[in-house]
């Protein structure tokens, strides 16, 4: 019996499971390399990059219009100017601007030497060669100056950021072909059971398709795993193990689907203490409570329970943390605040993450309803759902409008 005297925790909270969690994965970081850029979408940032020159790297045009002085500007009234050239965006030279003379231009343009102010083209009339200007305009009104928005030095994404669309058009401004990024973590997914069948084979008395294959892969690849392998194993403790210490050789992590309870069948928290190191096991939450955490070989383990929901759920929670803290990502998954459409009388322990939908109303409150269907084994609720809410540890009742913690699911908002 494996809980008998176990050498390590039984049963923790979910605050302890994150802890040990984030520890541990703090010490399995990830080397860096680079990645071009139109290939580092999503992955988090190894250094801080700094500005290498002013962007932009000259002062250019707000607005469609004239150049012209800002000391030519009329007080008030109107005045005219002579129109004496035009300059437009990726133009290759500017002509100068005299007093009391203007040059045609459009956004983005260069301003030509000696002016200063851009007038918009609304705000003037055109004569033949002559540009009439009305007051109001002020002087260096239009003008975007260079280094407006990065100066050259200037620290312009930190280390550990993830790099969406925004980061990589920066990172384009810069002239920048690729960037450093964290390896991906490699992992090997195990999914164990008997009962198992390959998706497209026809079912046999008892029989149930490798579903977790699918969701929890398409989980794994969406936070950023490099998924090298999946297998499938028998419920026999040496398939299992000889699986276990080939997964621990050549993965960063190995997640595992399966065989973690206290079954007849159920034999992985005992191999796992025999060739590797269980950090701890089963966890003060639902779905997901056999969940254990530890180590195979060089990679960490991740040893989910095999319903779908629980796995689901688990990974959402414990193991996306963990694969951020091994690339080094600076920010936590969004945890947003959502009010309960309806009461809830929890009558157990244990925190539990209900799947739910999130509405956001005229007054921009946003609404959790919790899914009818919240049994571990039913997937219906996780693709009719689109977050996780978060009930507390210990018996009560949650009030219509409460507060709770939602975590949302890949996809939100749809």
């Amino acid at each position: 019996m494996v809980e008998k005297d176990a050498p390590f925790p039984i049963g923790v909270s979910v605050q302890e499971a994150r802890a040990r969690i984030l520890e541990v994965a703090a010490r399995h970081a990830m080397s860096s390399e680079m990645a071009a850029l139109e290939a580092a979408r999503g992955r988090i940032l190894a250094h801080d990059v700094r500005a290498p020159c002013d962007v932009p790297g000259f002062a250019n045009s707000a607005m469609d219009g004239f150049a012209l002085r800002g000391a030519d500007l009329p007080a008030c009234g109107e005045k005219r100017l002579r129109l004496t050239g035009e300059i437009f965006a990726g133009g290759h030279a500017a002509p100068s601007v005299e007093t009391d003379c203007c040059v045609r231009i459009t956004t983005g343009a260069p301003i030509p030497p000696g002016a200063d102010t851009v007038v918009k083209k609304e705000d003037t009339r055109v004569e033949d060669e002559t540009i009439i200007v009305a007051a109001g305009t002020t002087a260096g009104t239009n003008v975007r100056p260079a280094g407006e928005d990065y100066r050259a030095g200037d620290i312009a994404l930190k280390r550990g950021c993830r790099l969406g669309p925004a980061q990589l058009g920066v990172l384009a401004s810069f002239g920048s072909a690729g960037v450093e990024v964290s390896r991906r973590p490699r992992a090997v997914l195990l999914t164990t059971g008997d009962e198992l069948v390959s998706v497209g084979d026809p079912l046999g008395f008892g029989q149930i398709h490798d579903s977790n294959r699918y969701s929890l892969g398409g989980l794994l690849e969406g936070f950023g795993v490099e998924l090298i392998r999946h297998e499938r194993v028998r419920d026999d403790p040496a398939a299992l193990g000889d699986a276990l210490r080939r997964a621990g050789e050549g993965a960063d992590i190995v997640i595992t689907s399966g065989g973690v309870s206290a079954g007849e069948a159920d034999f992985l928290p005992r191999l796992v203490a025999e060739i590797g190191e269980v950090v701890f096991w089963k966890v003060r939450i639902k779905p997901g409570m056999p969940f254990l955490f530890g180590r195979v070989g060089r990679a960490i383990l991740c040893a989910l329970p095999g319903n779908p929901v629980s796995g689901f759920a688990i990974t959402t929670v414990l193991v996306r943390p963990a694969l951020d803290t091994m690339c080094g990502a600076n920010a936590a998954p969004a945890t947003l605040h959502a009010r309960l459409r309806s009461a809830i009388d929890k009558r157990h322990a244990r925190a539990e993450f209900l799947r739910a939908r999130l509405e956001c109303d005229e007054q921009g409150i946003l609404w959790a309803t919790p899914h009818a269907r919240q049994g571990s084994g039913m997937l219906r609720g996780v693709a009719e759902a689109d977050a996780l809410i978060l009930l507390s540890e210990g018996a009560r009742q949650f009030a219509q409008g409460e507060s709770v913690r939602a975590i949302p699911l890949p996809g939100w908002p749809a």
